[in-house]
């Protein structure tokens, strides 16, 4: 599994592609001296100084989609994220991912791996899958923050065990919604993570193919969790002939049921997926200073590499 050898300080676990792809679209198209693009890389360079200078990590994760559309997923609800698929090679279901972002990945690996910062990722499941895994893992040992542009990641919101979500998609890193039970009651209506993710459930989410009932929106899905407090207990109550459920509304969730039957294996993150063997130590030093050299020179990285470097060294890094 992987290793928090302190437990004090901050777990800072960051949902790598959301904030690459938010670099990418956010930060003006710059060429490097080889003729790529570097704008990702430069953004997410940039993300990463910031965070760690603000939030003064002990430990960090950058946390991986070694499997951006996993058959479990797709096997409960086949529409599960059908319209992003580009097509199959190799037998391989492929994402739109625009060629210019493409070619940055890769250098992004290699940014990453200079630098010491430990990414993870697990075969067969999604970032969300591992950033739940690591939180399920460290909850209550060192306060965690999860740091992401998708809100799925609002169900591991935690007060009691100090998880919160830095959500990006309004303010960016620079000026995130700090997602924890409070924030989650005033937006929602809703009292905790596992209330939003019950919600999410009947809700929906068209940017991810999930239908939700229909006839049942935002307002309703909370309302309904929040009176019977859990999408179990709903059901149950659907089953049990609960007068208060009438109507249309009862006609649309008994409509509905195969959806929930399927849909919590694909809203809910997995929490015990199979990481290996990984210090999350936020680094000390620079891992690989001739690789951050060849990087720096070949994609005219210096500053942004500067910047993360003098901000780890506040850290310890030298």
């Amino acid at each position: 599994m992987a290793r928090i050898t302190d437990t004090t300080g901050r777990l800072l676990l960051l949902d790598t592609a959301s904030l690459y792809f938010r670099a990418f679209f956010g930060v003006p198209e710059v060429i490097g001296p080889r003729g790529v693009p570097t704008n990702a890389v430069r953004g997410l360079l940039d993300m990463i100084a910031t965070l760690v200078e603000r939030s003064r990590p002990s430990h960090l994760a950058a946390c991986w989609d070694n499997d951006w559309r996993p058959a479990f997923r797709v096997e409960a609800i086949p529409t599960y994220k059908t319209h992003r698929v580009s097509g199959t090679v190799d037998g391989v279901v492929e994402e739109q991912v625009p060629d210019a972002l493409a070619v940055q990945v890769p250098i992004i690996v290699d940014a990453l791996t200079a630098l010491g910062v430990a990414r993870v990722g697990v075969d067969g499941h999604e970032a969300d899958d591992v950033i739940g895994t690591l939180a399920t893992l460290y909850r209550g040992r060192l306060p965690i923050d999860i740091v992401t542009g998708d809100r799925d990641l609002f169900q591991l919101v935690d007060d009691d065990n100090e998880i919160r979500v830095l959500y990006t998609a309004r303010g960016g890193v620079r000026n995130p919604d700090v997602v924890d039970e409070a924030f989650l009651l005033d937006k929602y209506g809703i009292p905790s993570g596992a209330a939003y993710a019950d919600m999410a459930v009947l809700r929906g989410d068209s940017s991810d193919g999930l239908p939700g009932v229909a006839g049942i929106g935002e307002k309703t899905a909370a309302k309904l969790i929040t009176t019977y407090g859990s999408l179990e207990a709903l059901r149950a109550a659907i089953d049990a002939g609960d007068p208060a459920i009438k109507g249309a509304q009862r006609a649309r969730l008994e409509a509905g049921a195969e959806y929930l039957d399927a849909a919590p294996r694909v809203v809910e993150v997995v929490r015990d997926a199979p990481i290996g063997e990984i210090d999350l130590s936020a680094p000390t030093r620079v891992a690989d200073p001739a690789l951050m050299s060849r990087l720096a020179v070949d994609h005219g990285l210096t500053n942004p590499f500067d910047r993360v470097v003098s901000a780890f060294d506040a850290l310890g890094m030298g």
